[in-house]
């Protein structure tokens, strides 16, 4: 089987996060970067799945320059190579557009069987772009899933709802999300590390994707952030000392702030 799955490079959720003063959209170089945690596992479910069946797992990402190294760590544990889509012009672009990229993107890889991505990624949380890209390309989608079964035709997974674990099953080619519960991915070894960085990249442009750059980016947003401001920071709390009457004073603050 022929995989892609689809990887972002975020910032680190133990560095300081903050938005851009000019445009509000999220000041990238301000923050250490990694690969998305759970894009990860998409990665490892991509490989597990080669593994056993035979094929090919082709990374594909849109972002910076700087998100080669989130490439390059995918391509360590194990996938086999990259289509890294890097444009100035894609600064700002939303969540829609970035689907309709993405899937111009996929449609330059050969023969493409399943699509795997993460449910979604920890500097927006938007958790629509693999159903997004799934539309885009008239594909089904199976998302949310905490366990993957393909057979190389069809793909079934289970997919977990605050309702409870749902089985679900398409015919391939298909779209699937996965969750942090999916498994636990691999360290990449040292022979991995070496080989990535032999694996071919092909860094493609927006004209060489396709992309109308009217189509991507701030310009092209559906929606646009006028104004931002830094969280504040906490303020003092209040102490309650208990002489007998801790509870009386708790109830209190908690009635006077309408919490009770």
């Amino acid at each position: 089987m022929n995989i892609v799955v689809l990887v972002k490079q975020v910032p680190d959720t133990y560095s300081e996060r903050r938005l851009a003063g000019a445009d509000h959209a999220l000041d990238r170089e301000s923050a250490d970067a990694v690969l998305d945690e759970v894009n990860e596992r998409a990665v490892e479910e991509a490989l597990q799945i080669t593994e056993a069946q035979g094929g090919e797992v082709t990374v594909v990402c849109m972002g910076p320059d700087r998100a080669t190294d989130a490439i390059r760590k995918a391509l360590s544990m194990g996938a086999d190579k990259a289509v890294h889509l890097s444009d100035a012009a894609l600064g700002g672009t939303d969540a829609p557009a970035t689907a309709r990229a993405l899937a111009k993107v996929i449609g330059t890889v050969e023969d493409v069987h399943l699509v795997i991505a993460g449910n979604e990624a920890t500097d927006g949380r938007v958790g629509a772009v693999p159903a997004m890209v799934a539309e885009v390309l008239g594909w089904p989608q199976l998302t949310f899933a905490r366990k993957v079964e393909t057979d190389g035709s069809s793909v079934k997974a289970e997919r977990e709802t605050d309702a409870g674990i749902v089985n679900i099953e398409a015919g391939l080619p298909a779209v699937v999300s996965v969750t942090e519960k999916i498994n636990e991915p691999r360290y990449p070894s040292f022979k991995g590390i070496m080989a990535a960085k032999k694996k071919p990249v092909s860094v493609l442009s927006l004209a060489e994707a396709g992309i109308e750059a009217g189509e991507v980016g701030l310009a092209g947003a559906a929606t646009q952030v006028v104004a931002s401001a830094p969280k504040p920071p906490k303020t003092a709390g209040v102490k309650v000392t208990d002489e007998g009457q801790g509870g009386v004073a708790i109830a209190g603050f908690l009635a006077g702030e309408k919490l009770v």
